[in-house]
């Protein structure tokens, strides 16, 4: 879109739109809603562990030795809960217009180790290839500056060489949302399923 070139554009239209206090009271009670839902979650675990002894290792294997797909979760629970909880909130919130819906566009793409390397122009306004959670922002050793998002189809994309916008830890982003602002004139994608490297072939037109 012309009207918003550059991060500091958009955030600054977006940040025109006002919310009401008591929006804050329905976030207040939908997070309760989920820590409660946790925490029953966490009890029928430990009560399965009590009773059946032999189930202590199994457990413990799927929760340090397994990469758990939190985005597929994030899916079921909107699609078994959505009605009591995110519609919920979702209504109270005030009806913004979208101000940035974009696809991921470049001019040339160059394959690197592990990933692909692809021409996006410096400054470039960086859309999200998929609908996915913000798994990690920060450095990554031999990589640099890397934000990772686990796609709901259980990719996980390393966006690698970008400043992040408002992106926070844990957000769910949807697909076209802005994630930030290329920091050169190039961009490294990196696409990962449980945990290996995969060609980007199939996750990249």
């Amino acid at each position: 879109m012309d009207e918003y070139k550059s991060v500091t554009k958009y955030l600054n239209q977006k940040n025109k739109k006002k919310t009401e206090p008591n929006h804050f009271r329905s976030l207040f009670l939908g997070f309760c809603n989920r820590a409660l839902l946790s925490g029953i979650l966490l009890l029928a675990v430990l009560c399965m562990i009590k009773m059946n002894p032999d189930s202590k290792k199994e457990v413990y294997q799927t929760i340090y030795g397994q990469n758990f797909s939190f985005a597929p979760f994030q899916e079921w629970y909107q699609k078994n809960f959505g009605n009591l909880f995110l519609e919920e909130m979702t209504n109270k919130l005030p009806k913004e217009k979208m101000v940035f819906q974009e696809s991921f566009v470049y001019q040339g793409k160059e394959e690197i180790k592990d990933g692909v390397r692809v021409s996006v122009g410096k400054g470039y306004l960086i859309p999200a290839l998929e609908s996915g959670l913000v798994v990690f922002m920060g450095e990554k050793e031999g990589y640099g500056n890397t934000l990772i998002i686990q796609q709901m189809n259980g990719i996980d994309v390393w966006y690698v060489g970008l400043t992040p916008t408002e992106v926070k830890l844990y957000d769910y982003i949807e697909k076209g949302s802005l994630l930030g602002e290329s920091k050169e004139k190039t961009l490294d994608l990196y696409f990962q399923k449980e945990g290996e490297f995969v060609n980007y072939q199939e996750y990249l037109s």
